[in-house]
């Protein structure tokens, strides 16, 4: 072919083959469909007097709506987030090409890369995210449970979402042959994991790791032990099981027919859905309501962060205790950031609702000895649930003795429920109080420094004019009702009780 000719061909070509045009993005776009997060089912585009609008639907997070959305010369972006406040929205791109639309962005730990086709109204339909819809406003009375943090193990912070019955049986026995059972840990809850799918009646299942969930309940309740259970307002839990989404009071009725005794409710993929204050409310409101209507009495525990000031709505949700922040790790700088810093208002704790700074690291390894200590000391003080996070099958002495001191534990349990508050702050170095229904006192030093030091405080740190009577907690003795001082390791922490004039 002479060069003029194969140019004229090529001019054809081009021509048959047009650019496509900015008014193409509008409509239903398709993407491949995948199990994999966050589950992206289809995007919409739209475009009228006002201007663009546009959502990408999840089975995770419903509708997540298109913000700052600009199109031109064929390209969309846009901004699109999960509805967690702690992490900033993420950039998207759509972009025309000759296969449909090419959409790249990212959202939590994915990058998303896809082709994504043209689809029409009735895909719309077929893929469109159910809306669930919420109760109306309410406030339920309080039921008596949970006079005092509620005391156990929780599977989450030594196996995340690799539990399985057999582990969850011997962890019962564990707390019994240990002594802890007797020592006040009560509760056996199953976190994140044991979930399975729905059967044909919307009904959950548990995984193939836990065949028989009322046997398992039986078994734990053969031991003078509580078994609890965990789930999510979301579609999806935070380990990506199924979550209650559109099922709530079905599956408190489910639970109840377990047997289980506790639930633990993160807001998980719910916080794309709920996305206001009032939503997060009546999410767990529902909830509530539902374990009620079961007439079984399950301890309520709220897992959405520490957010909207829960504290000051908790109770009237059904809640007995509700987190003050997110998750805590096995080490020493998360553990103090929570406790000394994250702790919640101490003006909404005490009989029936208490603030949860998370669960207990002891014995997990990360942390000293003293550091250890310092954390057992420090939720005492709060009247934080005391909720093992440890392998019982593989504890040390050394770990049992600190879980089990029954002088710390009687200063969370005590039955005044009054929070403690920090009463001096001195560099690295804190004194924290708290009244005791005996009318004696709970006095804390701690030194947050990295060094040995000298601590000393004075009766009115206390509340106290003059002290008659001074016990070492975690000595288990009297000491000098005249001393004043002590020498703190680094990270470390003396727990004292004190009786004296006022």
């Amino acid at each position: 072919m002479k060069p003029a000719h194969l140019a004229a061909a090529l001019l054809s070509l081009t021509a048959a083959a047009p650019a496509p045009r900015v008014a193409d993005l509008s409509g239903v776009w398709l993407f491949p469909r995948s199990e994999e997060f966050p589950g992206l089912r289809m995007m919409r585009l739209s475009r009228d007097a006002a201007g663009w609008r546009g959502t990408v639907t999840t089975d995770w997070y419903g509708d997540m709506p298109m913000r700052a959305l600009e199109v031109a010369g064929g390209k969309a972006r846009f901004l699109i987030d999960n509805g967690n406040p702690r992490l900033p929205p993420r950039i998207w791109t759509a972009t025309v090409d000759r296969a449909g639309l090419h959409v790249t962005g990212d959202i939590w730990e994915r990058h998303v890369d896809a082709e994504v086709k043209r689809g029409g109204e009735a895909d719309a339909r077929r893929l469109a995210f159910p809306l669930a819809p919420l109760p109306a406003p309410a406030t339920l009375r309080p039921d008596g449970l949970a006079p005092t943090p509620p005391m156990g193990w929780s599977s989450w912070n030594r196996f995340a979402a690799a539990i399985d019955d057999r582990t969850v049986r011997e962890i019962a026995d564990h707390l019994v042959s240990s002594g802890l059972r007797d020592a006040g840990y009560r509760f056996i809850n199953i976190d994140d994991g044991w979930q399975g799918t729905r059967g044909p009646d919307g009904a959950i299942r548990p995984n193939a790791r836990f065949p028989d969930m009322k046997a398992l309940a039986d078994y734990v309740h053969a031991r003078g032990l509580k078994i609890g259970l965990y789930s999510s307002p979301g579609p999806k839990t935070c380990a990506g099981f199924t979550g209650s989404y559109g099922h709530v009071e079905q599956d408190a009725r489910t639970f109840a027919a377990w047997g289980f005794d506790y639930l633990k409710y993160d807001l998980c993929s719910g916080e794309g859905i709920f996305r206001t204050a009032s939503q997060v409310r009546l999410a767990y409101q529902q909830m509530g309501q539902a374990l009620r209507a079961t007439g079984r009495r399950i301890v309520y525990s709220l897992c959405q962060y520490g957010r909207d000031r829960v504290g000051t709505w908790g109770r009237d949700v059904g809640g007995h205790l509700w987190r003050t922040t997110g998750d805590i790790e096995d080490r020493y700088d998360s553990m103090a950031g929570i406790g000394f810093d994250k702790d919640g208002d101490p003006a909404t704790a005490g009989p029936g609702g208490w603030n949860d700074p998370d669960m207990l690291e002891v014995g997990n390894g990360g942390m000293s000895e003293d550091e250890y200590r310092t954390h057992m000391t420090l939720w005492a003080m709060l009247a934080a649930p005391l909720m093992l996070g440890n392998d019982l099958r593989t504890m040390s002495p050394a770990t049992i003795a600190l879980l089990e001191n029954r002088g710390v534990i009687a200063i969370d349990q005590d039955a005044l429920g009054r929070q403690a508050r920090r009463i001096r702050k001195d560099g690295e170095a804190e004194i924290w109080s708290r009244p005791l229904a005996d009318g004696s006192v709970a006095l804390a030093l701690f030194n947050r420094g990295e060094t040995a030091r000298e601590m000393s405080f004075a009766p009115e740190d206390a509340g106290l004019s003059r002290i008659e009577a001074l016990v070492d907690v975690w000595a288990g003795v009297p000491d000098n009702a005249g001393r004043r001082s002590w020498k703190i390791p680094a990270h470390g922490a003396v727990l004292l009780r004190l009786r004296g004039q006022p």
